[in-house]
């Protein structure tokens, strides 16, 4: 059996608490889940968590930190993939059904921040600032597609994108609370500005691949 150097062993440690953690923090929400709780599930002392996160903010933010760089990764992956418009914006519209309204990370999301806003000027600011990466990752993509259409949009790439995330912001938390709501809009406004024809049609569509 190969023995671990210490500082692979530490590494270990801190990622069996970052997923402990994320499980948790998911199922939970932020004020439920203590240090404590983490250490237990985890099987570690309460000090190997001190040890590795000064405080149950910067653990939690780690996780959110994750999650959203999986999902980062997921937006730019959809329309970076192979394909039609029509597919590329398929496996986007599946994402958003999937992921919209997800009760866990969207209740964590709103949850932390609330906290921070009230609690921790520091720690807001942090929280702005990955409101402020999702802006940049979904700039980057309109730009992308503009330029690929040879289109210009009809307002500046940093100001759609910071609209499309407060839309998807403020539906995600519609979501949480009434699952029936649809997350189609925002593939329709994507379709939009992209200037790729629209169906209008009222008629249920299918669901979108998974």
């Amino acid at each position: 059996m190969v023995r671990l150097t210490r500082v692979e062993s530490q590494a270990r440690t801190r990622e069996l608490l970052i997923a402990t953690a994320r499980q948790l923090f998911l199922r939970d929400g932020y004020h439920a889940t203590s240090l404590e709780k983490v250490a237990e599930a985890a099987g570690f002392s309460k000090g190997a968590v001190y040890s590795n996160f000064g405080t149950k903010d910067e653990l939690c933010q780690t996780v959110i930190d994750a999650v959203r760089a999986e999902q980062v990764h997921a937006i730019m992956e959809a329309f970076r993939g192979d394909g039609s418009d029509e597919d590329r914006l398929a496996v986007f519209d599946a994402w958003a059904e999937r992921t919209i309204g997800d009760p866990g990370w969207t209740l964590l999301e709103a949850e932390f921040a609330i906290h921070a806003t009230r609690r921790d000027p520091a720690l807001r600011d942090k929280v702005a600032g990955g409101g402020r990466a999702w802006v940049g990752a979904l700039r980057m993509v309109l730009e992308e597609e503009a330029r690929r259409r040879d289109l210009t949009l009809p307002l500046p790439a940093g100001e759609l994108a910071d609209t499309l995330l407060s839309l998807g912001i403020g539906l995600g938390l519609r979501r949480a609370v009434d699952p029936s709501l649809s997350p189609h809009a925002l593939t329709d406004l994507i379709r939009l500005l992209l200037d790729l024809d629209l169906d209008l049609d009222p008629a249920p569509r299918p669901p979108a691949p998974r």
